[in-house]
């Protein structure tokens, strides 16, 4: 394997080359991207629809085509699913990536085409390699195995052509062979979706291997770390597997995990953030000493950009890379090579970088809470917890808050529910400094929180261990992409979680 390095090593510098010509030209680099969607969409019923076929302009294409959520492609993604073709993309989809986004009851099923896959997720993939092995020039990551704490990877079988499973699931079915040499765990337990038992099968498969890197959502992922330390005895990762020098993490933010992988893994680690999502592989750091992702402008996703006073109205503005501004909140507005047209995703990011254009993804539309007009987003809260634990020595391991309203007992406030790994000394105090620091980030909340008129003291309570978990499962959404949400404008998870715990407390 330590033959292959240099091989490699030599492949991703050629790589540079073709990854330059878009981070030179981003403006052109988009206008073609769209060009080459609009080609394609033209002999669809969508492309039909619109008119995609006299569209020549990206001013034409957002004049057409309306900004569409899943419920609006809903439709035309349940009859692609029962084998109908050429509705959102002009060559058979076989594969739909599941997600949930959050822990909602609702699935999305999001098509995955053969092109959104090459040109998508696995050119993507190689991005990465190439953009890390540009600052590691010595770097030893592909001499060992790549572990990888993937999701449920149960595949669905509609019919004998339409299948469907999470985005992990979809990659490992459609990756190359030659993949499978440089990966670990077997598939065998990789395909597992009962979570305890696949973190213990997960443990003891991977222990002798020679792990160069590893690759998963933070949470499962010290699971994982803290299971394979108690087995050996050992103290850090490092002492398990000396060659480790990568973990690449994504889906939450890292901020709050950081210090505790630090500790549990050792020196000589380096951290890597991608925002991979079933919709496409966005973005990845190109520079590890730097805030922010390099934006993939090459990689069959054209993007827009719609300010945060746009969402909400009936023909929202969006920019395009030429307009954004650093710092402003945008929500990415997608058209892709998987049949996506000028679809919302979701999420909430800002600008770090002009040309080269890097992003930090800094919320969800739907997660937040603006119940007084505080306008608290994820990545306050993230930056307050962080602030919290510093001064108090504690370790969260997850947490979720929610606004408690006005009511004739007082006025508003926000509770917040948390599972420590280290809790603080002295709860009260925790307390006090999340609210200080989420004064000091968010000004609309230190306005709310002034002399207590709109938002009194925030209350903290801490869970037992694994309640969040056991919640998770509850609604079946126990591991893979699901994930605890962050924040909500409104009560039912909090709700919810703590009737759980109620129900354990009564349990004699």
């Amino acid at each position: 394997m330590k033959l292959l390095s240099p091989a490699i090593s030599r492949l991703a510098r050629f790589r540079n080359w073709h990854i330059d010509q878009w981070i030179e030209q981003p403006i052109d680099t988009q206008r073609e991207v769209l060009q080459d969607l609009v080609t394609h969409g033209q002999y669809t019923e969508f492309g039909r629809k619109y008119g995609l076929e006299n569209i020549f302009t990206i001013r034409q294409f957002k004049e057409r085509v309306p900004i569409h959520d899943y419920e609006m492609l809903k439709p035309y993604i349940e009859r692609m699913m029962q084998g109908e073709e050429n509705l959102l993309w002009n060559t058979p989809i076989s594969w739909f990536a599941k997600s949930s986004g959050t822990t909602n009851d609702k699935s999305k099923f999001i098509p995955v085409s053969q092109e959104s896959l090459e040109d998508g997720h696995f050119q993507a993939s190689k991005d990465v390699l190439s953009l890390f092995y540009r600052k590691q020039e010595n770097s030893d990551l592909l001499t060992g195995k790549g572990l990888i704490v993937g999701g449920s990877h149960q595949i669905s079988q509609l019919n004998e052509e339409i299948q469907f499973g999470d985005l992990s699931a979809v990659l490992l079915q459609n990756t190359p062979i030659w993949a499978n040499w440089i990966r670990t765990p077997d598939l065998s337990i990789a395909l597992m979706d009962e979570w305890e038992t696949k973190i213990e099968r997960l443990a003891e498969a991977t222990i002798r291997e020679d792990v160069t890197s590893i690759a998963g959502v933070p949470t499962w992922t010290l699971l994982l770390i803290r299971r394979i330390l108690e087995i050996t005895g050992k103290q850090q990762l490092k002492e398990v597997w000396p060659q480790l020098e990568l973990y690449i993490h994504g889906g939450v933010s890292f901020t709050p995990y950081r210090e505790q992988f630090e500790q549990l893994i050792g020196d000589g680690c380096k951290y890597l953030e991608i925002y991979n999502a079933s919709e496409g592989f966005f973005a990845a750091q190109d520079d590890l000493s730097t805030e922010g992702m390099l934006l993939f402008l090459n990689h069959g996703i054209f993007y827009e950009f719609m300010p945060m006073e746009e969402y909400g109205k009936t023909q929202p503005i969006t920019v395009g890379l030429n307009e954004v501004v650093l710092g402003k909140t945008y929500a990415p507005v997608i058209s892709t090579n998987g049949g996506l047209w000028r679809y919302l995703i979701g999420d909430t990011i800002r600008f770090t970088n002009l040309f080269p254009f890097r992003i930090i993804v800094n919320g969800r539309l739907k997660q937040y809470m603006n119940a007084f007009g505080e306008e608290v987003i994820a990545d306050n809260a993230d930056k307050a917890i962080q602030q919290a634990c510093a001064a108090t020595g504690a370790i969260v391991s997850d947490y979720t808050a929610a606004p408690v309203y006005f009511s004739e007992q007082g006025n508003g406030a926000h509770e917040w529910l948390i599972e420590f790994v280290t809790p603080p000394a002295d709860i009260t105090e925790f307390t006090q400094l999340l609210d200080t620091s989420l004064q000091q980030i968010n000004s609309d909340y230190e306005a709310k929180r002034h002399k207590s008129i709109a938002l009194r003291m925030p209350t903290v309570r801490q869970l037992p261990a694994g309640l969040f978990n056991r919640w998770l499962k509850s609604k079946g959404k126990l591991g893979g992409q699901h994930k605890v949400p962050r924040l909500s404008n409104e009560r039912q998870y909090i709700n919810e979680i703590l009737q759980l715990l109620e129900q354990e407390i009564q349990v004699p």
